[in-house]
């Protein structure tokens, strides 16, 4: 072998690495582009279902009005959550909510679902989230009063 044929390998190598190493970058790229923060700007649309006292949830109803949507985005943005907290409740939600949120406009929405127990004895609200980021979280009495008017139509 002589020198050339060294250098020529040695080039072959290089040009392998460089796109290899430009291939990872996009693959790692597109990978966390794909797990987009959770932002309630971005909140389109919420479904609500009220649990009746069998149990069973009553028709869902769909909020889209703007005012409503920008009311409830608000009230989510107090939610003092305790991520990684599964706690157990004693009896069925309230409410289950869906929020619907839209990050592009090529891609389908995605949705998280909220169960939502109001707290007659001091008019605060508990959410269970199914975004495991969130977890478990609470609502203080202003707001939590806020949600139920908007859920329970009061």
């Amino acid at each position: 072998m002589n020198v050339n044929d060294i250098s020529s390998k040695l080039e072959k190598t290089n040009v392998f690495r460089i796109i290899f190493m430009i291939f990872v970058l996009f693959l790692t790229g597109c990978t966390n582009k794909a797990q987009i923060e959770y932002d309630l700007s971005q909140l389109t649309r919420v479904d609500v279902e009220v649990v009746k006292e069998d149990d069973t949830y009553e028709e869902a109803f769909m909020i889209t009005d703007e005012e409503t949507v920008d009311v409830l985005r608000k009230a989510f943005k107090q939610v003092n959550w305790e991520p990684n907290a599964e706690p157990k409740m004693a009896r069925k939600e309230d409410v289950k909510a869906t929020l619907f949120f839209k990050y592009d406009a090529n891609m389908p929405e995605r949705l998280f679902e909220y169960q939502i127990w109001f707290k007659q004895s001091n008019d605060t609200a508990t959410i269970i989230s199914n975004n495991e980021k969130e977890g478990y979280g609470t609502l203080d009495k202003e707001v939590a009063k806020t949600l139920e008017n908007i859920f329970l139509n009061k």
